[in-house]
């Protein structure tokens, strides 16, 4: 992952370090849903490592969610904004929905496990869970 640099400095010990220089660098590049592009009902399907969440475009910066940690806590669909995507720490990209390599933070403070595969399905008759 080009965000990762390595750095053995310490005691000649191999050891891997974000620097803020890297995170530029990689969010230039990143394979990213823009919050910008999706309009009202359109589909977002996002698998991590551990669970696929259903993501549905609302209005005012919503959207509908389901799956991983809403459904295991009883709580699908549920209406909330996403904060955006984070590197693992507390750099967060604001502007996008999901984006492959990063976490996906939603607006009740849950963080995903990494980001493995991103879709968008277009909706037809602007019908939203």
């Amino acid at each position: 992952m080009p965000a990762l640099q390595n750095d053995t400095s310490t005691n000649g010990a191999s050891c891997l370090h974000r620097t803020l220089e890297a995170i530029a660098r990689h969010a230039e590049s990143l394979n990213a849903v823009p919050k910008s592009d999706l309009e009202f009902g359109d589909l977002v399907p996002v698998t991590t490592a551990n669970s696929t969440y259903s993501i549905y475009a609302l209005a005012d910066g919503l959207y509908s969610v389901s799956g991983g940690w809403f459904d295991r806590h009883g709580l699908s669909p549920m209406k909330t904004e996403i904060t955006g995507c984070t590197w693992g720490g507390s750099a967060i990209k604001l502007d996008i929905v999901a984006a492959c390599g990063l976490h996906l933070e939603f607006g009740n403070r849950v963080v995903t496990s990494r980001i493995r595969n991103i879709e968008v399905r277009r909706c037809t008759g602007k019908r939203a869970n």
